[in-house]
């Protein structure tokens, strides 16, 4: 089982936790409600989980211009 992370905002790949078994409580998944783990996980048949979150670029680019929060993709 591995776990990816990626932006939701431009895609970019965050990062990867390969070949460990861990419960999500670890991760903080328990605190998403259902609307947001069903808009920011994914699980996959072969036991990986996809995680969308956001990268430091798009964080930026959402603070200093708070109308792109309207895009579901930014573009840096």
């Amino acid at each position: 089982m591995a776990i990816h992370y990626h932006c939701r905002h431009c895609g970019q790949k965050l990062g990867s936790l390969n070949d460990i078994s861990i419960h999500t409580e670890q991760l903080g998944l328990h605190k998403l409600n259902p609307e947001e783990r069903n808009n920011m996980v994914e699980y996959h048949s072969s036991g990986d989980i996809y995680v969308q979150s956001i990268c430091e670029d798009c964080q930026e680019s959402l603070e200093r211009n708070p109308d792109f929060h309207q895009y579901d993709y930014l573009i840096h």
